[in-house]
């Protein structure tokens, strides 16, 4: 692990990024990146940032986290004759991962973006590093899921521990459960895995309940917040201030690696939250605050899922560059009139957000101890309150204790 330490942030980018495209009907659509780029560039974010375009990588980085045979049927993969298949074999072919021309290098490409992000810190040439091509966390060691073929995240974690690195936390705020990330690390107790995500009961992969908390010796160092469909910012926010910073305090990770999916906006067709984009905004902030608290600013972000294509993969995952390149944006900037336009003549039925935000208020009062928490007089906000206290106490009771720190006490 390098010392010396060179640029603040680095944006991974190339325009392969493009060629992981699944069907015209599928929900995953390559446009939100190059949207995303657009508006970064049409708001001067990028001025004089060099971009840093990686290479595939090779089935050696590859056969660290996915199994030779997988890789083979990912190389050879065909769309199926007549129906598509419920359990199509290594999960290629489903309507969730359909096979699509030359999927292997687009989806190597990814892992190569992420890849270069970890080896740039790891050298030292950079504290941050960006890449929203990635985020693929649902993939298998031995199948495709959830719209990821390989493992990007997953990738980058085993490359850095073989390369200088023993406490690793991975922050996965994606909607959906960083399942795969999970089990691919669930007895290393190097890797802390955090998942805040909509509650399993209610979300498809159905995982990241509270009592997976690892294996063995990992026990503990994997953890998982569920959160109640139509959980609002200020809620959301709470939960991740009542277990984060303590987990990553007792963790002292060298790295903080995040998985910005963007699935928990209200306007996301395929999932139940109601968080803003101010609200994800504060959440990639405060990632990168923790990671300058407890990793010496080491932080590398990717992507990952989101399908308000227009109005909310672009604003929020600009304002994830920003975050990486200290260069953040005030939510009341106005769009850029050029990039209106050319989302515009994309699709005309869809109404162009006007400002970097929402207007939704991000101020939150602290995870205060089991029972805390003022009552309002909002029927609706107090009952979400202590549902959102009860996920946060089960989560904390399931492994707080075993990080060293005392699950009731709020300042731990």
């Amino acid at each position: 692990m390098a010392g010396a330490v060179g640029r603040d942030g680095t944006v991974v980018w190339t325009d392969r990024f493009l060629d992981y495209t699944w069907t015209p009907e599928h929900p995953m659509r390559p446009v939100r990146l190059q949207f995303t780029m657009a508006l970064a560039q049409g708001l001067g974010l990028l001025d004089g940032v060099e971009t840093l375009a990686p290479a595939a990588a090779g089935d050696g980085e590859l056969l660290r986290v996915h199994t030779h045979d997988y890789i083979e049927a990912v190389k050879h993969a065909a769309p199926p004759n007549g129906a598509v298949p419920l359990n199509p074999p290594h999960g290629l072919g489903s309507a969730d991962n359909p096979v699509f021309p030359h999927m292997h290098e687009a989806a190597s490409v990814i892992v190569g973006g992420t890849l270069a992000a970890a080896q740039e810190i790891a050298a030292g040439r950079t504290r941050r590093a960006v890449s929203i091509g990635g985020g693929m966390h649902h993939a298998m060691p031995d199948a495709a899921a959830g719209f990821c073929v390989y493992n990007d995240v997953a990738v980058a974690i085993s490359w850095l521990l073989d390369n200088g690195f023993d406490r690793i936390a991975y922050i996965d705020v994606d909607v959906h459960h960083g399942d795969g990330v999970q089990r691919m690390f669930y007895g290393d107790p190097r890797v802390l895995t955090l998942s805040i995500h909509q509650h399993p009961a209610t979300l498809w992969p159905n995982t990241g309940w509270p009592e997976e908390t690892g294996g063995g010796k990992a026990e503990g160092t994997k953890l998982n917040l569920p959160i109640m469909p139509g959980t609002r910012d200020q809620l959301w926010l709470r939960g991740f201030h009542a277990v984060a910073p303590g987990a990553l305090a007792a963790f002292r990770p060298q790295i903080v690696i995040s998985q910005c999916g963007v699935d928990t906006h209200r306007e996301d067709p395929l999932a139940d939250l109601d968080l803003s984009v101010d609200g994800q905004r504060a959440a990639f902030i405060a990632m990168r605050d923790l990671a300058d608290r407890y990793a010496e600013g080491r932080w590398l972000a990717v992507g990952g899922g989101g399908y308000g294509l227009i109005r909310v993969v672009p604003r929020a995952w600009t304002h994830l560059l920003a975050a990486a390149l200290d260069r953040d944006i005030d939510p009341d900037t106005p769009i850029p009139q050029a990039w209106t336009d050319q989302v515009t003549a994309y699709a005309p039925t869809v109404a162009p957000p006007r400002t970097m935000g929402d207007g939704a208020p991000v101020d939150f009062d602290r995870w205060d101890g089991p029972g805390g928490g003022r009552e309002t007089g909002d029927e609706r906000f107090d009952r979400a309150r202590r549902a959102l206290d009860t996920s946060v106490l089960a989560t904390r009771r399931a492994t707080f204790g075993l990080l060293g720190l005392d699950p009731e006490d709020p300042r731990d």
